[in-house]
């Protein structure tokens, strides 16, 4: 019932969801930015969020354009090495081998995924705002 006084929550719901995935792997990129160790032995990897659109077959034969993740997929870029004779990962030349993550891109990649979040949550309110303003015309 409610997804009919609200057309295309579905849509939005997903965004959101989609959008909340890629601020979380944004956020371990940058918490994981210094990690020379990972459980692997290796260093951390920066990773990326892969969307993809899915139309979803509704009632009647439209269909409602939804995105998601399709996959969390790590990038290929090598890690750099950094000069830290100090470190306890160098080695015998005093080599460090650090993750490629460049902080500014990491934040940019979280402003536009929180603005595309905001975005989201604006059409819910509208949606939300339409659908009691629709109510109350059939209350008078």
């Amino acid at each position: 019932m409610i997804n009919g006084l609200l057309p295309g929550i579905q849509s939005t719901t997903a965004a959101l969801d989609a959008e909340r995935t890629r601020l979380e792997i944004v956020s371990q990129n940058i918490a994981n930015a210094n990690t020379t160790r990972g459980v692997d032995g290796k260093p951390y990897q920066r990773q990326q969020v892969v969307f993809e659109n899915v139309l979803q077959n509704q009632i009647g034969g439209q269909s409602t354009p939804m995105i998601k993740v399709a996959r969390i997929e790590k990038d290929e870029r090598p890690s750099k090495l950094v000069y830290n004779p100090g470190h306890p990962d160098a080695n015998k030349d005093g080599m460090v081998s650090m993750p490629d993550i460049n902080i500014h891109e990491e934040m940019a990649d979280m402003m536009v995924s929180s603005r595309a979040f905001e975005a989201n949550l604006s059409v819910v309110r509208n949606a939300r705002h339409m659908a009691l303003q629709t109510l109350s015309i059939g209350k008078r």
